[in-house]
């Protein structure tokens, strides 16, 4: 029998029912009692609606107690969670909708003016309970799904641009929570700062369930604030999970206050995730925080967790650290590029993804009969075991926390009538990976950048629209005709800030 991830809950209320487990910013303040009445109440909502095992449930939603509500209510009733940042647009999440087929679409209107929007789209009406307010919208017929191990689909776009829901089981989401919890020393004495979108896998694995294991508490913020950071740490917090950009952010803000360190007595943890690290801005942040800044290395197909630092203050390791306990790496050099230590890094353990949901083609692509799962990421390890990650050859484009799959980008530029092609990349820039578009267009064409930017502004999310548009009659290509992207960088040198 699978042991679910609800049970975490199921003993956090038994041990210590009035304890501190979550709030966020409607002012909400629940207790680990507080929260297991709200998903029983969830799950009756759901079942109401006609939910039933196996069906899937999207909660389409920005950080707040009502989506960790929900997400306990679908695995309740023995439903699959499909959380969805509710800043999608209406085509992308259009194309979620269709792929899932959810019986149920629940969304957390009390804190996003965004999931209004959806609401209104979708015809959703509104509801209340212990859980708060929501809107709920039937979006399928039920059709449920036999295997029994799958908690949660995470969508990814995968190359051709098509949408890929992840499926983690619930052995991978306790996995991740509990090796997160252990690797943090995590107690219920502990304040989380929630930040990071629970619609993506760090923040769903190792915060939201690390959490649920340990008791420790959860202060959500649907949307980042220096100033709301700021006070935060001031009031408690004690661990805090971020990408560069948050922490730059922070660090500016704070500056402006008058103050060149954080001063925090309570934070004792703290990582950056999502960017390799640089020696320079390391030294830079631990200053700051006086704590030492950990790094780590995963995927949404991997839980999160590959490897993870746990380095004493003043390290210069810039490495992603060992693999965690009970994973496997290994490296594969034949790969183009492959020799002397360096290939696409392999991965093996209770953190691997079952699959990708109703698509055997890319499972099989993805995950040999081995069970290893090819990350497609360039990676050696050091003398001491830890590992290096060297580039994406995926082309993933990490910006502000967020995945951005660059065909989906591409996909969505070429929609436009005078857009002969497209390329987009990643760049980093001030510790954050910034989208970059190279458009080809016929000659004598009269697209501007700032044209082509209005176009996508209600096709694309805010943190995929291109930071900078690139407009040319050629891109550099192949005899074939495909795109070189390595060169793009060099070849618009001159029209890039």
């Amino acid at each position: 029998m699978t042991t679910r991830v609800e049970s975490f809950l199921n003993d956090q209320c038994a041990q210590r029912p009035d304890g501190f487990a979550m709030s966020d910013g409607t002012g909400v303040e629940w207790t680990w009692r507080d929260l297991h009445e709200a998903s029983d109440a969830a799950a009756d909502c759901l079942s109401g609606h006609g939910v039933q095992p196996g069906d899937r449930v999207v909660i389409l939603c920005e950080n707040c107690t009502a989506a960790v509500a929900f997400l306990f209510g679908a695995w309740r009733v023995g439903a699959i969670a499909v959380p969805v940042n509710a800043r999608q647009s209406a085509s992308e999440l259009a194309r979620i909708l269709d792929h899932a087929a959810p019986s149920v679409t629940v969304l957390t209107t009390a804190v996003s003016p965004d999931a209004i929007a959806h609401a209104d789209r979708l015809g959703a009406t509104a509801t209340t309970g212990k859980y708060g307010t929501v809107h709920l919208a039937k979006t399928h017929a039920s059709n449920p799904e036999d295997d029994i191990r799958i908690a949660v689909l995470l969508y990814t776009t995968g190359t051709t641009g098509v949408p890929k829901g992840v499926m983690l089981s619930h052995e991978n989401l306790r996995f991740g929570g509990m090796a997160s919890a252990h690797l943090r020393e995590m107690t219920c004495k502990d304040v989380i700062y929630g930040v990071l979108p629970i619609t993506h896998v760090f923040g769903l694995a190792s915060i939201v369930t690390a959490a649920s294991y340990t008791g420790a508490a959860i202060r959500f913020e649907a949307r980042f604030s220096a100033a709301k950071l700021y006070a935060a740490l001031g009031r408690g917090v004690t661990l805090l999970s971020a990408v560069p950009q948050m922490h730059a952010l922070l660090m500016q803000y704070t500056a402006e206050q008058g103050f060149a360190r954080l001063g925090s007595k309570d934070l004792r943890y703290v990582s950056s995730g999502a960017a390799p690290l640089d020696p320079a801005w390391k030294r830079k942040a631990e200053a700051f925080y006086g704590v030492p800044l950990q790094n780590g290395y995963g995927m949404t197909e991997t839980t999160a967790g590959v490897s993870i630092t746990k380095n004493p203050l003043g390290s210069p390791d810039i490495s992603v650290g060992p693999p965690l306990p009970g994973v496997e790496v290994r490296i594969d050099e034949s790969v183009p590029g492959g020799g002397h230590g360096m290939g696409e890094v392999l991965t093996r353990g209770p953190h691997v993804m079952l699959g990708y949901f109703r698509n055997p083609s890319e499972t099989e692509r993805a995950l040999d009969a081995g069970g290893w799962m090819h990350t497609g990421d360039l990676g050696k390890f050091d003398d001491t075991g830890h590992l290096h990650i060297l580039g994406r050859s995926k082309e993933l484009i990490i910006h502000g926390g967020f995945n951005v799959y660059p065909p989906e980008v591409e996909a969505a530029i070429n929609e436009h009538p005078q857009v002969v092609q497209s390329a987009v990349v990643g760049r980093m820039k001030a510790g954050d990976e910034e989208v970059l578009a190279f458009v080809q267009v016929s000659e004598n064409c009269d697209l501007t950048a700032d044209d082509l930017a209005a176009f996508l502004r209600d096709r694309l999310t805010g943190y995929k629209r291109p930071a900078v548009i690139v407009i040319g009659t050629q891109l550099p290509a192949a005899p074939t005709g495909k795109i070189l992207k390595h060169k793009l960088l060099d070849a618009f040198a001159a029209q890039l800030s």
